[in-house]
């Protein structure tokens, strides 16, 4: 990992502890309420993993606090700005492209503001997340094709698309030239059930 991944991996990792132990949680419990292993959530806590986002978002769940409360420092303000290059880097495909959170809200009702780039050819898939969960996104850059469930847009630049963030969907670069797009996931209640849970925890896809 580089310095800029390492440091955001020892910040996910604390907070992951702090949580559950605020909860008095062993990992045993955590790793079976977020369907990890125990020793990928030994990785995270001691900072040495480099976590999907997917299984961070099973984290997040489970913990019901919501993945920005993960990689974000606690807030305090009402006005809370992320400069440009300061958002969290949560994945990067084979050619270069990068989704980075750069902004986000406190539970129950969590909402996700996300900065995607694509290279030629990269491409990202995403279990199902919480029922309820909408995604918004458009292109600012080069064509997108949206997949969710068997239904699949191709996007070009200034295209936007809604739809059903709670089945397995994902984005890939259609065109020859890299593609840039924001999102925002919308999910509803995060931590108001016992157990929070996805509505498709099948496939072990990076989320």
């Amino acid at each position: 990992m580089d310095e800029s991944t390492a440091s955001l991996a020892s910040a996910i990792g604390g907070r992951v502890r702090h949580e559950r132990q605020s909860r008095r949680w062993t990992l045993d419990q955590l790793a079976e309420v977020a369907g990890v292993s125990r020793r990928m959530l030994v990785n995270v806590e001691q900072g040495t993993a480099n976590p999907s986002v997917g299984t961070l978002l099973r984290l997040s769940d489970a913990l019901g606090v919501g993945l920005p409360a993960l990689v974000e420092p606690p807030k305090t303000a009402q006005l809370t700005v992320t400069r440009s290059g300061e958002g969290a880097a949560l994945w990067t495909g084979d050619a270069g492209g990068r989704g980075v959170l750069v902004a986000g809200t406190q539970p129950p009702d969590v909402l996700e503001l996300w900065d995607w780039s694509l290279g030629v050819g990269d491409a990202h898939t995403s279990e199902a997340h919480l029922a309820g969960t909408r995604e918004l996104l458009q292109v600012h850059e080069g064509r997108v094709t949206v997949k969710v469930g068997d239904q699949a847009a191709t996007l070009n630049a200034g295209d936007a698309v809604g739809f059903a963030g709670d089945v397995d969907h994902g984005y890939a670069n259609a065109g020859t030239e890299p593609a840039r797009f924001s999102l925002t996931v919308f999910e509803p209640g995060v931590g108001t059930s016992p157990k929070s849970s996805r509505s498709g925890r099948a496939g072990g896809s990076d989320a």
